[in-house]
């Protein structure tokens, strides 16, 4: 695939870490979107670990040994046990996923290095001391591409592939006279999370996946999207396309307006599989 046009923010002498991250938003390095490997990262690990990212940002990320402290109030939401974010935890420092390099190689690593878990009193009063895995330090150093993420967003999805397609369109948000990307199909269910063995015809993996994605990022994000059959080879889908663009003033306020009120629980069930029968 040929290489991308650069997006407005990007920076080839300060690069991600220069920039200036607002309140109740995620800047996330665009390595770190798309990813293979991370299959069985639940939508709430991913939710945290956009979290997680945001406490740590700052210039002093890249540095080698650096610890971060948050309190799990913070991550778990309306929940008032925090097992849930303990297992999100455990499933982060355990997956290894192979994250695509800005020279093109390869790494396979951990999303999430050495934690520890502090209580306080007899309640649930707990605070997650944690470092990012040192094989991310390049990633976060030298990245010049980033996509700004609102929190707002992130905490509205009720499926991983909802967030994953979220992620993967703000990262190109902001590339001038560009509009859509192709991805071969074993790609994109990569990027969206898809289980091995999982959603194997095509048609599953649209009903199942595919669907409820766009239909989760139209209802949330300041932007649109369709996905499209672009390429087969026989009866295989083997090429797709991701289209986007941004929604008008008018389609914002009646989506704020449908929205309002919907997003206050952090860690909300994933929705069950749901059965769109077209896009």
């Amino acid at each position: 695939m040929a290489e991308e046009p650069r997006p407005k923010s990007h920076d080839t002498t300060n690069g991600t870490l220069a920039a200036y991250q607002r309140r109740g938003e995620v800047i996330k390095p665009a390595e770190l979107i798309e990813i293979r490997g991370g299959e069985k990262i639940t939508l709430a690990a991913r939710r945290i670990y956009n979290q997680l990212l945001a406490n740590a940002f700052g210039p002093g990320m890249a540095a080698e040994g650096q610890e971060y402290r948050i309190p799990f109030s913070d991550l778990r939401g309306n929940h008032t046990s925090n097992d849930r974010v303990a297992e999100a935890i455990m499933s982060l420092m355990q997956t290894v996923v192979r994250v695509r390099m800005s020279d093109g190689s390869t790494r396979n690593v951990q999303l999430l290095g050495p934690t520890d878990i502090e209580k306080f009193g007899p309640g649930i009063s707990t605070m997650l001391t944690y470092e990012l895995h040192p094989k991310l330090l390049p990633i976060l150093r030298d990245s010049q591409i980033f996509a700004r993420l609102e929190m707002q967003i992130l905490h509205g999805f009720g499926t991983k592939y909802g967030m994953a397609l979220y992620e993967i369109i703000a990262k190109r948000i902001g590339l001038k006279h560009v509009f859509y990307n192709d991805f071969d199909t074993s790609e994109l269910r990569d990027y969206l999370g898809v289980p091995s063995g999982k959603l194997g015809p095509f048609a599953a993996f649209r009903r199942k996946a595919i669907e409820p994605a766009v239909l989760e990022v139209n209802a949330l994000a300041p932007f649109s999207c369709r996905i499209d059959v672009v390429e087969t080879q026989g009866r295989k889908v083997t090429k797709l396309r991701l289209s986007w663009w941004v929604k008008t003033i008018e389609e914002q306020k009646q989506q704020w307006e449908g929205q309002r009120g919907k997003q206050g629980d952090l860690f909300i069930e994933e929705m069950p599989e749901l059965g769109f029968e077209s896009l």
